[in-house]
């Protein structure tokens, strides 16, 4: 029998509105003795059943919740049937399981995995477990997985950031299948990417920005284009073929500029150049040269992981805006990117508003982007709503 947790006095509400993450300030007694990873059934103060979930002791995230029927219990069949789901969005209604293309396959909360990260590319599957019972049934998902899909191989990734606050005790590596010798060869929007499933950031690529990197290159014909933080040279690549007269790349990691570069010479862009350093110094030197753009993309790493860093992640952003306004020439277009999840757009608009202000231009909202539709948002689950990509035009 599955163990119970009784939920506090009206605390019930959002989880029969199927919120999946039931915080252990919410709940008032755990009967059975539950160990971590196992399945235990929710009901309300009032002794109303809500749903079934994975109980976690190490986690602020007390459970996490998957079914709300009394009857179906998180067996096998049930988590096949959520991976088919969530297969069938990407391969019959997107159509994004084609030869040499890469997408995520299941995103967490936003596909009712809450936990679960699978990505795809050309025939690889690569795992991220961000919940522990998810990741204590990991054989059984590679399992699914290899029926389902039939993959060359399925790699294990870690979330390093995650690990500890979860209880996660994972080694990064190959679960099933070959290992794949060289990077991926993938294809986005006519631009030919190598993806580093080993050693690359998050699963080897930021499949999150398909869409914005076209939206953003639509912008680049004829302008000279910085992109900070480029990683392996999305935004920059993009701009380059659709017209750029000189692309600047920078990122701090030299793993990512050594494959910015072969992905440059891949896609015989030889307008574009790529520099390793520290993105904020690199903007500082630029300006102190009087360097000047006119497309600027601003796309850095994750500033706030908690609500207690989103005010220092606020003060990166104004630095960022700052810098950027001294680069940008007038009637140059200034795009900012924020995977944030605690940050909002609207928190965006006000940044460019102050930043604005302070250096006396007139900024124009051109387009607002967000998340592409392999990366589903839960209405139940706003959280899941997480990435920004705000268009200007500053003169």
């Amino acid at each position: 029998m599955p163990g119970t947790v009784i939920l506090r006095s009206r605390r019930a509400k959002p989880f029969f509105s199927r919120h999946p993450w039931i915080y252990a300030g919410a709940i008032g007694e755990v009967q059975g003795q539950p160990a971590d990873g196992d399945e235990v059934e929710v009901f309300s103060h009032g002794g109303h059943f809500i749903a079934r979930g994975l109980y976690n002791s190490r986690s602020r995230v007390r459970v996490r919740l998957y079914c709300w029927e009394a009857n179906r219990p998180l067996d096998e069949s049930f988590w096949r049937e959520r991976l088919e789901q969530a297969i069938r969005l990407r391969r019959d209604v997107l159509h994004l399981l084609a030869p040499g293309k890469a997408c995520r396959l299941v995103f967490s909360e936003g596909d009712g995995l809450s936990g679960l990260t699978v990505d795809w590319y050309d025939g690889w599957v690569v795992l991220q477990f961000t919940g522990l019972g998810l990741a204590l049934r990991r054989d059984m998902f590679v399992r699914i997985l290899v029926e389902l899909l039939r993959p060359r191989g399925i790699l294990l990734r870690i979330e390093k950031s995650i690990s500890p606050l979860e209880g996660l005790d994972l080694t990064e590596g190959v679960l099933w299948g070959e290992t794949p010798r060289e990077p991926v060869v993938i294809e986005e929007n006519g631009v030919v990417f190598l993806v580093d499933l080993t050693g690359g950031q998050k699963t080897g690529f930021y499949l999150d920005q398909r869409e914005n990197h076209v939206a953003v290159s639509r912008y680049a014909a004829g302008r000279r284009v910085l992109d900070a933080f480029c990683y392996t040279g999305g935004f920059g690549l993009h701009a380059a073929r659709h017209g750029a007269l000189e692309v600047l790349g920078v990122d701090s990691s030299a793993g990512a500029i050594r494959l910015a570069q072969l992905n440059a010479e891949r896609n015989r862009l030889s307008q574009v150049r790529f520099v390793e350093a520290e993105v904020f110094r690199f903007l500082e030197e630029l300006a102190r040269e009087q360097q000047r753009f006119g497309l600027i993309i601003l796309d850095p790493p994750k500033f706030a992981h908690r609500q207690s860093a989103v005010e220092n992640a606020l003060q990166g952003y104004r630095r960022l805006l700052a810098l950027s306004l001294l680069l940008l020439e007038t009637e140059g277009i200034l795009v900012t990117c924020c995977c944030s999840g605690l940050i909002t757009m609207e928190m965006l608009e006000e940044l460019a508003a102050q930043a604005a202000t302070k250096a006396r231009r007139h900024v124009q909202i051109l387009e607002r982007h967000y998340q592409p539709a392999d990366h589903p948002v839960a209405v139940s689950c706003r959280e899941s709503s997480y990435l920004k990509c705000l268009i200007k035009r500053v003169y």
